[in-house]
């Protein structure tokens, strides 16, 4: 059991450190951090419940339907919900790589009870393959749901709209892709998640670069706040 426990918990914990760390210029309380990774853990319950009572229910079961909405939409949503009626207003989200960091934590909770009840289901031997593949694609869809929230957090009123869409949408459809890939083909899957795997690292990668540019002080030593659409 605690084999399991352990490999369960140490890629969740081990991708929130490295992504925590890539913050270049002021580091989140850890106290918030874990506070968020907790209540994305916690989402797992509720999340698990309302598709298992569409899978008896008979609805909702086409591959498509299942990828998209019962998972990219349902799980990818109430992360969102969850990120932005509890940290987006707060004092201490005020930086653009901010809003990674929170995605990152909210994401990688919900991975690691997932991750564990299915070890607990199917064995420690699939340890490895899942710290590879489910955990750190929620990771990395934490990324970009965060990027987009850390963008629309500092974007004027006109465009905030646009960025806090993106912020939901965007990793709705990637999770989507992900799962719908996995259902769909049964026969040498491995050929076409692993460059999906390898392009949405590139994307992620790239965005945590990318939030930490935009954070740089400017000239007269702040950050800047506000930026156009066309940032």
């Amino acid at each position: 059991m605690l084999a399991i426990i352990t490999s369960g918990i140490a890629p969740g914990l081990a991708l929130l450190c490295y992504f925590y760390l890539r913050d270049k210029f002021e580091v989140e309380p850890i106290g918030i951090v874990l506070r968020t990774f907790i209540i994305g853990a916690l989402l797992v319950f509720p999340i698990m419940f309302i598709q298992y009572a569409f899978m008896k229910e008979g609805v909702l079961q086409s591959n498509w339907s299942q990828a998209y909405l019962l998972s990219g939409f349902l799980e990818e949503f109430f992360k969102w919900f969850i990120l932005y009626f509890t940290v987006f207003q707060h004092e201490e989200f005020n930086e653009r790589y901010d809003g990674i960091v929170y995605g990152v934590s909210v994401s990688l909770g919900f991975a690691t009870i997932e991750n564990i009840l299915y070890l607990f289901a199917n064995g420690i031997e699939f340890a490895f393959l899942r710290a590879l593949l489910p955990v750190s694609s929620h990771a990395l869809f934490g990324v970009v749901m965060g990027f987009y929230l850390g963008k629309g957090k500092f974007a004027t009123c006109k465009n905030r709209r646009v960025w806090l869409s993106l912020s939901c949408l965007l990793p709705v459809v990637l999770h989507g892709t992900y799962d719908y890939i996995l259902l769909t083909i049964k026969e040498h899957w491995l050929y076409i998640i692993i460059p999906f795997m390898i392009v949405l690292w590139m994307i992620a990668l790239k965005k945590v670069k990318e939030a930490n540019k935009l954070d740089e002080p400017n000239d007269m030593g702040f950050i800047t706040k506000s930026e156009n659409i066309s940032n």
